[in-house]
């Protein structure tokens, strides 16, 4: 499970830097994108980029050049740091941006992703390139697929556009009509037998294909053939419950095999594509049948859910991606921290950076975005960690009524009475 929660955050971590570095900009073309595979050569490279610093030595305007050359000379540097290209690649971004207020300032990443990255990228440009980056994020989900007919089973997953076949077998079933000297009842007999015992293979070779660790390690399953053999193995008490559940949907194909799996692929698009949304819907309605079930195991907005997950109450902890919330630690004369969590119009106001016990102003101690600071703690209190988006009904609902943070607690919790006395606006998280 804390594998899958991992994914979550790193997950949300590219998100973030490729928001960051899609709205950067530079002037002219110094910034520098460099994409490599895993099995690149890092001389290969570094030669690359000694070619690319003579080309650019011959550029006309003396701040531009300056600028290009400045930023190779960077992704020179952070090369060097390698002997070899890590597993899931390399990927470096170096250049001069444009900040907010019109300073320069000089941008050095370096990264191996987090799952292999299979495009090879160079690109001095007034910005840096995240599409290989970008793509990487959409083909997250991986998809197993079993593809059954008459004549045999293939086992394969899709992720992205990368399939992979993992196992295939042929089969000899009897046709419908019997011979002669057979009575009709024992060929049925015969022949249901042989069915039966295909599904039963098909189901323990499912087994071994998409469970691992005790739980299926595939999103989803799209079980597809052209006669009923689909239908039955889905249906059949034999069928793993474990991969039963995760059975997405049933297609009916025109051919077994390899050419079955491509139209198989072709007729699930749009479910595959809908994935993220389907789980994102789940996770918030059985959030919202807490709260309609008055089982007083939910907790809704910044301050409570913070209580509670320090208490080490919740179980699972949902937060929207694009929360917009600071957590401060504001230093009093006297010494003493105060954590504060505020929003941009909050931080607008005086009064939030004054010690209520004296009335004097605060020192920021430091400050750092509140999903930032979760994304980093949310593990030692336990607690399962789910981004949402705002682009279900459910997600912008959540966003909306319920601030774009909240939790499913273990027990019922009355987090109004957790040391909140003197703040008369906490509500109890089941009066919604």
């Amino acid at each position: 499970m804390s594998a899958e929660i991992d994914t979550n955050v790193e997950l949300w971590k590219m998100k973030r830097l490729i928001k960051s570095l899609e709205q950067a900009r530079g002037n002219g073309t110094s910034m520098i994108s460099l994409v490599l595979p895993p099995r690149s050569q890092v001389a290969q490279t570094t030669k690359m980029l000694a070619d690319e610093y003579g080309t650019a030595s011959n550029i006309k305007s003396r701040v531009n050049r300056l600028s290009v050359l400045s930023a190779i000379t960077s992704a020179q540097q952070r090369l060097k740091l390698y002997n070899k290209i890590p597993n899931n690649g390399l990927v470096v971004y170096c250049g001069t941006i444009i900040t907010e207020e019109g300073k320069e300032k000089k941008v050095n990443i370096d990264f191996e992703p987090f799952k292999p990255i299979n495009t090879s990228l160079y690109m001095c440009d007034n910005k840096f390139h995240v599409e290989a980056l970008s793509e990487l994020l959409e083909s997250d989900n991986k998809f197993g697929f079993i593809v059954m007919d008459g004549n045999g089973s293939l086992f394969a997953t899709l992720s992205g556009n990368t399939r992979e076949i993992l196992y295939k077998f042929p089969v000899e079933l009897p046709k419908k009509h019997g011979r002669g000297g057979q009575s009709a009842l024992r060929f049925a007999r015969l022949r249901e037998e042989k069915r039966h015992n295909y599904v039963r293979k098909v189901a323990e070779i499912a087994v071994q294909m998409f469970i691992s660790n005790e739980k299926a390690n595939v999103t989803g399953l799209i079980l597809a053939g052209s006669a009923d053999f689909k239908t039955d193995l889905s249906k059949s008490d034999m069928f793993d419950q474990r991969l039963a559940t995760k059975v997405m949907k049933l297609v009916d194909v025109s051919y077994g095999g390899e050419n079955g799996l491509n139209q198989a692929i072709d007729l699930s698009q749009e479910v595959l594509q809908n994935v993220k949304f389907i789980q994102e819907k789940k996770l918030i309605t059985g959030y919202f049948d807490e709260i309609s079930l008055d089982t007083g195991k939910t907790v809704y907005g910044v301050e409570d859910t913070l209580r509670a997950l320090e208490m080490g109450a919740i179980e699972t902890l949902i937060i929207w991606e694009n929360l917009d919330v600071t957590r401060f630690s504001l230093k009093t004369i006297s010494g003493e921290i105060i954590i504060k969590h505020l929003n941009k119009d909050q931080e607008k106001i005086k009064d939030n950076f004054t010690d209520p016990e004296t009335g004097q102003d605060t020192e920021v101690a430091e400050r750092e975005p509140l999903l930032e600071w979760i994304a980093n703690n949310y593990k030692n209190y336990g607690s399962n960690l789910e981004f949402i988006t705002n682009r279900s009904a459910e997600g912008s609902q959540f966003v909306r009524g319920f601030g774009g943070i909240g939790g499913i607690l273990r027990y019922k919790l009355d987090v109004s009475n957790l040391g909140a006395e003197e703040d008369d606006f906490y509500f109890d998280s089941d009066d919604e």
